[in-house]
């Protein structure tokens, strides 16, 4: 099979049907909502499980919407979840691949049929637009078909090497290390969660899957759509509850051999910090970023705006590629931020399940609060050039709305060019000259994502030999710095921003989950 990226919305636009897409999608959005509000459970060893303590899921968009009633899981729960996948590795992990690679693609199949139901659930999970969620749903799908490529290309990692001596045959054959700990964030909650996810099952690894209490219901789709295509029981193993309870309780089992997560840099660390107490055992990790954007004054500006635009500001700038500072050469500056500024007008702010919605709703109480604290300091120590506000007029008040915000003329080295703040806000400053500029991106503990708009091919050829990040782009329209596609940009980050520096979605992925095992018969 030669792998092809999904790309929905791209494949309707480009046969005229914009209106079906809608249609199904709107359609979804109705069918769903007989679930609201239903009682699930934790899947461990194919058996429901319930807990005696619970918590109830709401909507970003609207608070006043009960999605669903979630259990929370316990270290006890955690404890059977590691015991039923130690035991069903010792079947799954000597499975053949291409048996591995069937079911997986029958998932691909299922999700394929349910791809707009489950984009409607993202909706009201965690507060996508419809082009959003969609494209969350398809990235899953790249990645199950793109992995299931790499397996079968690969032959599942065994190759053939030279014979020390004439009576000997040797090969290498990669195997699985056993059973590993999935914790997924909010922000693409089937994209990551599956990609992760199916790293290590195909390669033939049992998981305990622990979703974003944010957005546990795609999670439990998840698990439910591997069941239908025929994973056995104890493979996969879902748990839901509190980071601290389910993550501490991971970290500190010796039959846990490896965790991979997506999410902030302080638990990255901690989990990396605790989980080689007990042995040497490994964390595939990507941390976030603080991606930055160079204008130059060569740049098309039209080009530049666009896709700092939506960079910045695609789902509320809730994704760890977010762009979230520019530079802009300074003989431009101006007329830049003013234009910036303009678009930046007319961007709509609302309710998600709207065709018409640019930017949602934040994912939670947490963020709204962040949101209005670091504005704060916008105005204290910047020049808030748009936005800065909290959006609670009307039915805006039942979510967590806010305006996408734009600063100029903060110091540099202020605290807002340098964390990650997951949220619409963008730093302005300008530089002088193009080495000046470089240094100021490279200056961050950050090292994810970067973008350049320039018509100089010295100043493109400096950029690429000296950005420090591992996934850059270069006078790109549609995004400066997010829109990673499986299988075409390979996603992970340098420094802060990643543990192993081998991107999802790319050739070295999979091989992660996997230890090398050298073999020598005597014939």
């Amino acid at each position: 099979m030669t792998y092809e990226n999904e790309n929905t919305l791209h494949k309707y636009m480009a046969s005229k049907g914009e209106e079906a897409f809608h249609n199904r999608y709107e359609e979804a959005i109705e069918n769903i909502k007989s679930e609201f509000g239903r009682r699930y459970t934790m899947i461990i060893d194919d058996e429901n499980v319930e807990s005696l303590e619970t918590f109830v899921h709401t909507s970003p968009i609207d608070t006043r919407i009960v999605l669903g009633n979630f259990p929370s899981g316990t270290a006890k729960h955690t404890k059977n979840a590691i015991k039923a996948a130690k035991k069903a590795f010792e079947s799954w992990g000597k499975t053949d691949y291409n048996k591995r690679i069937e079911l997986c693609r029958n998932a691909v199949g299922i999700m394929i049929r349910r791809k707009f139901e489950l984009a409607a659930w993202i909706s009201y999970e965690n507060g996508k637009n419809r082009y959003e969620a969609i494209g969350d749903v398809d990235e899953a799908i790249d990645f199950i078909r793109y992995y299931s490529e790499e397996m079968e290309k690969n032959n599942g990692f065994s190759v053939q090497t030279k014979s020390a001596y004439p009576n000997e045959k040797s090969k290498s054959v990669m195997k699985p290390y056993g059973v590993w700990g999935v914790i997924s964030p909010f922000n693409f909650p089937i994209a990551i969660l599956v990609g992760m996810s199916i790293g290590a099952l195909i390669t033939g690894n049992t998981i305990i899957l622990k979703p974003s209490s944010d957005a546990p219901i795609i999670g439990y789709k998840f698990a439910e759509i591997m069941k239908e295509a025929g994973l056995p029981a104890g493979v996969l193993n879902f748990i839901i509850g509190s980071g601290s309870k389910i993550g501490k309780a991971l970290v500190d089992s010796k039959d846990v051999a490896g965790i991979v997560f997506t999410g902030s840099r302080e638990i990255g660390y901690k989990i990396t910090k605790e989980f080689s107490k007990v042995k040497p055992r490994l964390v595939i990790a990507e941390l976030g970023g603080k991606n930055p954007v160079i204008v130059t004054e060569s740049a098309d500006l039209d080009k530049a705006i666009e896709g700092i635009l939506k960079a910045a500001f695609g789902y509320s700038g809730q994704k760890c590629s977010a762009c979230s500072r520019i530079y802009v050469q300074k003989s431009i500056k101006d007329k830049f931020v003013e234009r910036l500024v303009e678009r930046t007008k007319n961007l709509s702010i609302g309710n998600p399940l709207e065709s018409n919605t640019f930017i949602g709703p934040l994912i939670n109480s947490n963020a709204y609060k962040d949101y209005q604290k670091y504005t704060e300091l916008a105005f204290r120590d910047g020049n808030v050039v748009i936005g800065g506000s909290i959006k609670k007029d009307g039915d805006f008040k039942y979510g967590y709305y806010v305006e996408p915000t734009i600063i100029d003329n903060l110091p540099k080295n202020h605290r807002l060019f340098r964390e990650e703040l997951f949220m619409p806000i963008l730093c302005v400053a300008d530089y002088d000259e193009f080495d000046e500029v470089l240094g100021l991106c490279n200056q961050s503990d950050y090292g994810l994502t970067a973008g350049l708009y320039s018509n100089k091919k010295q100043e493109v050829k400096r950029f690429l030999d000296n950005i420090e990040a591992g996934v850059v782009y270069v006078n790109r329209g549609i995004s400066a710095t997010t829109g990673a596609m499986v299988g075409c940009q390979p996603f992970g980050g340098w420094k802060h921003s990643g543990t192993t520096g081998k991107g999802a979605g790319g050739a070295y992925y999979l091989t992660q989950f996997m230890r090398e095992q050298s073999q020598t018969c005597v014939v």
